[in-house]
């Protein structure tokens, strides 16, 4: 079989590495449908997507429907001819008739070890959770939520301070080698196919301001998994002296506590002690409202934050 000449369905910076490998092993690829420009910022200037940009540095065609379920969508279908779609965060459902039109199907990356963590979460809600392991996964997608068949997986530890963002980064460039892996036995007609068994699936909702925000009630080990998979966007946060702190990096310290949970203690080499009820939240890189991002020690030069006073 020859090299099928591929969709590419994308749009953040996890889905540019699957694209510039795709493009760097030559395979055909027909056109590259990505989300349109949004206004983003203070002053709502519309800004491309990061897929979109790739693409247009590696010179492919570009297309930015509205709604892949518009009928126009599948007139671009039958022009462009995919022998297959790959998709990587796109962003949009894809209807039946898109899913079905490609004689090799839809080809999906997915950073979890479906079926756990099926949704828009995976990789936040893992650190969140405190998984020691996670995983790229490749499947046919079908109608479901990430519930079509398994082609490929490939597990990986989560380091344990490693950040949402270490992650992402890490997943992105492993999904990418696997997806090629994968279209390889497409290619030599190897690949097998299992299905997901639905009774042992979770889920990874999108990530909320409830979310977000930092209940000091809870232990020290949940508090910094939490920071850890929030980090660095949207970010884990607090209130101090009623203004929004996010919190970027932290370590938990176990032990006996005499304050209550958000009770700010003394400032020491190691960051800024905050109570937990089984210990402490050591911080050591916030921002506040309005300023910029800074090590602990930076910080509380600018604003002092006194022992006893409560973090909410």
């Amino acid at each position: 079989m020859a090299n099928p000449r591929i969709l590419f369905m994308g749009t953040p910076e996890f889905s540019l590495p699957a694209l510039r490998l795709l493009h760097e092993r030559s395979y055909p690829i027909v056109g590259v449908v990505t989300q349109p420009d949004r206004p983003k910022g203070r002053g709502l200037k519309e800004i491309a997507p990061p897929v979109k940009e790739l693409a247009g540095e590696l010179r492919l065609p570009v297309f930015q429907p509205d709604r892949v379920k518009d009928p126009s969508f599948l007139e671009l279908l039958r022009k462009l001819k995919p022998d297959m779609i790959v998709v990587v965060a796109f962003g949009q459902i894809l209807p039946k008739a898109v899913i079905d039109f490609p004689p090799l199907k839809c080809l999906n990356i997915h950073p979890s070890l479906l079926p756990k963590y099926r949704g828009a979460a995976p990789m936040n809600w893992a650190i969140i959770n405190g998984e020691k392991k996670t995983g790229i996964t490749i499947m046919l997608m079908d109608e479901g939520m990430d519930s079509g068949d398994i082609l490929l997986q490939k597990e990986t530890d989560i380091g344990p301070s490693e950040t949402f963002g270490e992650l992402h980064d890490r997943l992105a460039s492993e999904g990418a080698r696997l997806l090629v892996e994968t279209i390889e036995q497409v290619i030599a007609q190897t690949v097998s196919r299992k299905p997901q068994d639905a009774a042992l699936a979770t889920f990874a909702p999108r990530i909320t301001k409830e979310t977000a925000t930092i209940n000091w009630k809870n232990k020290a080990s949940d508090i910094v998994n939490l920071i850890r998979g929030l980090s660095p966007a949207p970010a884990a946060y607090t209130f101090w002296e009623g203004r929004n702190l996010k919190i970027f990096q932290a370590v938990a310290r176990t032990g006996k506590v005499n304050q209550a949970p958000g009770t700010i203690g003394a400032a020491e080499e190691a960051g800024l002690p905050v109570a937990a009820t089984d210990g402490y939240v050591i911080l050591r890189d916030v921002q506040l409202a309005g300023k910029k991002r800074m090590p602990i020690a930076d910080f509380l030069r600018g604003h002092p934050m006194e022992p006893g006073s409560v973090l909410t």
